[in-house]
C-alpha cells in the first residue's frame, strides 16, 4: 500500500523559505523562459518552468534533499530507503550521496536499464523486487522495519512537499504578474508545494492541477471527496502513474488548487514532440502534461500569463521513438503505405523510382508474402518515407495509380 498515513500538518510558507535556504548551493535555479511558439498556437503568454533542466533531470531531488538534510545524525548514519522507478530514485541517491548518506532504492524488475544504471551511478543501491510498483515499496518498507532506516516517500511527506514548493517561489520571483500555473499531479507532492508558496504570495495567482487520462487519481478523489485508490492505470507518463494521492497532498489541493484538468495521451505526445521540435527541450511524457494542457486549452486563459511546469526530462529511448515517428507523421512529413505488387522483377523499382521522383527519402521497407491476405503470385511492401512538405503525398499517390497499383495509407 504506497499510500501511507501521514499526520503532520501542511507546510507553511516559512517552510518553503527554509527549504529554499537549505538547497540554496544544491539545487539549479531553473529557466523560466517565455516561447513565441506556443504563446501563438494557445493564445496567452506561455513561459515555461523548465525543471528538465534540473540536477538529475527532475524536480524530485528538492525534497528528497530537504528530507534527508533535516534528518538526525542517528538516522542519516542508519541510512536511507525509497522505493520507485524513476525520478524519486535519481533525487534520492544524488541526495544521499552529497550527504554522505547510504541508500538503497527499490525497483521493479520492470525499471528502465537506463534508469538503474543512472539510480547507480548517483551512488546507490539497487534492489531490484517484485512485478510491479507496489512490490516494490511493500520490499522496501518491510528492508526499512528490519533494518532501522528511513524511508523517503516520493509524495506524502512535509520536507518533500516543502523542496518541492522552493520551485513555486523561485517562479514568483522569475515573474511576478502570473495569472495561471499549470503543474502535473501524480501522488501530488509537486502541486502541494507549489500551491502552497504561490497562494501564500499571491492568491489571485490560479493553480491548475493537470493529470494524465488513464491514472487520473486526484481528480477522482475530489469528486469522492475521500481519498480514492484507482484499480488500474493506462498512460504514457508514467511518471504521473499513481494509484492514490498521499493524504498531505489531497488536503492541500482542497485547499489551495483551483482547478484540475485532463490530458490524454494522444495530447501529451503531441506536447512533447512539439516542445522538442520547436523549442528544442527534451521532456518525459509525465513531464509535458502541463504544456498539453495549456496547448489544447483545458481553461480560459487568452492573453494571460501562464506557466506550464515542465517537471522531468528522463525519457525512455522506446517511447521517445514513438513521439517522434507519430510527431512527424502527424505532420504530414513522414507517410506510411502498402502497395500490392506482383511478385515479378522490376516491380518494386517502379515504386522507388516515384518516390526519388518526388524527393521522398525511404526510411524503412517491410516485405510481406506469406499471409494468407497476400494473394500468390504478389509481395504486399510497406515503405515508411520521409517527405519535403505535406502536398507531396498526394503526388505519389497519385503517380502509384498511374501504373495501376493498389495501395493503403497506413496510419
Amino acid at each position: 500500500m504506497t499510500n501511507t498515513i501521514n499526520t503532520s500538518p501542511l507546510p507553511l510558507l516559512s517552510d518553503i523559505v527554509q527549504a529554499q535556504s537549505v538547497l540554496q548551493n544544491i539545487v539549479k535555479k531553473t529557466p523560466l523562459e517565455h516561447t513565441k511558439s506556443f504563446s501563438v498556437m494557445s493564445g496567452a503568454q506561455v513561459f515555461l518552468k523548465l525543471e528538465n533542466l534540473q540536477s538529475t533531470g527532475s524536480f524530485k531531488v528538492r525534497g528528497a534533499y530537504n528530507k534527508i538534510f533535516n534528518l538526525t545524525e542517528k538516522e542519516k548514519a542508519n541510512g536511507v530507503v525509497c522505493a520507485s522507478a524513476g525520478n524519486h530514485a535519481q533525487g534520492v541517491a544524488y541526495s544521499a550521496t552529497k550527504l554522505g548518506v547510504s541508500c538503497t532504492v527499490f525497483m521493479p524488475i520492470f525499471a528502465p536499464p537506463l534508469k538503474i544504471i543512472a539510480t547507480r551511478a548517483y551512488g546507490a543501491e539497487v534492489v531490484l523486487c517484485g512485478d510491479t510498483f507496489n512490490d516494490a515499496f511493500d520490499a522496501a518498507i518491510n528492508y526499512c522495519n528490519q533494518n532501522k532506516k528511513v524511508f523517503i516517500h516520493p509524495f506524502n511527506d512535509p520536507l518533500i512537499i516543502s523542496g518541492a514548493g522552493t520551485l513555486g517561489l523561485e517562479i514568483f520571483e522569475q515573474n511576478r504578474e502570473i495569472k495561471e500555473v499549470f503543474v502535473p499531479i501524480g501522488g501530488g507532492g509537486l502541486i502541494a508545494g507549489i500551491a502552497i508558496a504561490l497562494k501564500n504570495l499571491n492568491p489571485d495567482i490560479r493553480i491548475i492541477g493537470v493529470e494524465a487520462e488513464g491514472a487520473q487519481s486526484m481528480k477522482v478523489s475530489l469528486e469522492n471527496n475521500e481519498i480514492s485508490m484507482l484499480t488500474s492505470m493506462n498512460t504514457i507518463a508514467d511518471g504521473i502513474a499513481v494509484k492514490s494521492p498521499g493524504n498531505m497532498n489531497f488536503e492541500a489541493v482542497k485547499k489551495y488548487v483551483d482547478d484540475i484538468v485532463v490530458v490524454n495521451d494522444a495530447e501529451i505526445a503531441r506536447a512533447a514532440y512539439l516542445l522538442l521540435q520547436r523549442a528544442k527541450i527534451l521532456a518525459e511524457p509525465a513531464g509535458v502534461v502541463a504544456l498539453a494542457a495549456v496547448l489544447y486549452k483545458k481553461i480560459k486563459f487568452k492573453n494571460h500569463i501562464v506557466v506550464p511546469v515542465i517537471s522531468g526530462g528522463n525519457i525512455n529511448m522506446s517511447i521517445l521513438e514513438q513521439i517522434l515517428d507519430k510527431g512527424v507523421m502527424a505532420e504530414g512529413l513522414r507517410a506510411r503505405i502498402a502497395v500490392l505488387i506482383p511478385d515479378q522483377a522490376g516491380m518494386l523499382r517502379i515504386v522507388m523510382s516515384i518516390l526519388e521522383k518526388m524527393r521522398a527519402s525511404v526510411h524503412d521497407i517491410f516485405h510481406e508474402r506469406s499471409t494468407t491476405s497476400v494473394p500468390v503470385g504478389h509481395v504486399l511492401v510497406t515503405i515508411t518515407f520521409n517527405l519535403q512538405d505535406n502536398k507531396q503525398l498526394p503526388a505519389i499517390l497519385s503517380e502509384l495509380e498511374k501504373h495501376n497499383l493498389k495501395y493503403e495509407v497506413l496510419k
